[in-house]
């Protein structure tokens, strides 16, 4: 009997052993990072480009749901900010404390970015920006666990000015002190940021500012702006904005005879040719556009080797998305470029090197991230400044390009490194706005 009992508790022993490892087993399967990702799905901003970034952004973490990292299942929950800073800031601090999520991936306005940053900062949680560019999210704020491979605005205004600046003489017959600029903006945190670094790049070249302004994006009506423009004459407009207000802008320009040299825009809205052609027409034609390089227009001989099949990738599951799109908008790439990136290069990384997805660790991991120009989809390379730095966060090796809308395509015309064709500058005459 003594041995039947002892038998009967050595079975139960390792019935129990059993059952606790198989409760281990299932505990290691189960690891995972939980990803919070916002973009606004309704709204203008959605219209303005933050649709694309979220349909880049869920191609890239839809293809790594499949697969995982280094043992770790990748799960990414979505919400709408709705084109509203409260509730973009409302989204993050849900997803932090009731979704539970290890971080957040996304934003697209820079007027969410900054409150948004800041609050994520003070919960110590991660925050990986794929889209807002103002240098006001980053810039003296010394936040630990913000970082955003991203170009920042100022960038964008400044590669703009040296742009027209060096097509000058050649392109319109005149020096910089002589050609005359306006800089109009929408006046939320990414417009201001941008047109700063035109004014500064401006007066840098030596242009003559005729006119800078700002407006509400939700403005009903910029007739008035349009008017003093006509006063100010100007040669070259840089216009920052979203949508609808670009198609505004556009039409009553042309309801009022508007006539100019050149339309250069900085990204958001410019960045989404379907809606500029489907608001302006033909009037689309040779305007300029500034931003990180579609992935679609980099140069894949100078990239890295693995890249170019998860460009094609992307592309594919773009087309399956949005079927009959002429131009694949560069927002699309940009969030799947830098979404790439954090989960090939700092999800690794922080797992192997520092033992798991928790902010401390995904924040050492992203100070280590050090690849150099062609290294990722969108042409530049990645190293954040420092904690203790003005910028710390920011990538300091990315840059934008410009890029102009002929016949249904999209060229990369500055800076001359990138540069697939020669921009046409001033606008050819017969058209709506050549003030030829």
């Amino acid at each position: 009997m003594p041995g039947r009992k002892a038998a009967r508790l050595l079975v139960g022993l390792s019935a129990a052993i059993a059952v606790l490892g198989m409760a281990f087993t299932a505990e290691a399967q189960e690891k995972k990072i939980k990803i919070g990702v916002i973009y606004d799905l309704t709204g203008p901003l959605a219209g303005g480009g933050s649709e694309l970034q979220y349909i880049g952004a869920k191609i890239m973490l839809d293809q790594y749901a499949k697969t995982g990292v280094e043992g770790y299942k990748v799960e990414a929950v979505y919400a709408d900010a709705q084109s509203k800073p409260d509730v973009a800031i409302n989204e993050a601090v849900r997803l932090i404390e009731q979704e539970k999520v290890n971080m957040l991936l996304g934003f697209f306005s820079s007027a969410q970015c900054v409150p948004v940053a800041a609050r994520v900062e003070q919960l110590k949680n991660f925050m990986w920006i794929t889209t807002c560019i103002s240098s006001a999210v980053l810039a003296d704020k010394n936040f630990k666990y913000v970082f955003r491979p991203q170009a920042s605005g100022d960038q964008f205004g400044m590669m703009t000015m040296d742009f027209i600046a060096q097509n000058s003489k050649e392109k319109f017959g005149k020096e910089p002190k002589d050609l005359r600029v306006a800089i109009i903006h929408e006046d939320g945190a990414y417009g201001v940021d941008v047109s700063k670094g035109n004014e500064a790049g401006a007066r840098k070249a030596g242009f003559n500012i005729v006119m800078k302004e700002g407006y509400s994006a939700t403005a009903p009506d910029l007739s008035a702006l349009v008017t003093k423009l006509k006063r100010a004459r100007p040669d070259v407009i840089f216009h920052t904005g979203y949508n609808p207000d670009i198609t505004l802008f556009g039409r009553q320009a042309r309801e009022q005879g508007l006539k100019f040299a050149a339309l250069v825009g900085h990204g958001a809205g410019y960045g989404v040719y379907e809606k500029l052609k489907e608001g302006l027409g033909a009037d689309v034609n040779y305007v300029f556009n500034t931003d990180p390089i579609s992935i679609w227009l980099a140069n894949q001989k100078a990239m890295d080797p693995k890249l170019p099949p998860v460009i094609k990738m992307v592309g594919e599951e773009f087309d399956k998305a949005k079927p009959g799109v002429a131009i694949r908008s560069a927002h699309v790439g940009m969030a799947a470029s830098n979404t790439y990136l954090f989960l090939t290069d700092v999800l690794p990384r922080a797992i192997k090197k520092y033992g798991g997805v928790d902010p401390d660790a995904l924040r050492k991991a992203a100070l280590e991230v050090d690849i150099p120009e062609g290294g990722t989809m969108l042409g530049f390379g990645v190293k954040f400044h420092g904690e203790g730095t003005q910028m710390a966060g920011q990538n300091e090796r990315s840059f934008p390009v410009v890029i102009q809308y002929i016949d249904d395509k999209s060229y990369v015309v500055w800076p001359k490194s990138q540069a697939q064709r020669e921009a046409v500058l001033p606008l050819p005459k017969g058209t709506t706005f050549s003030n030829q």
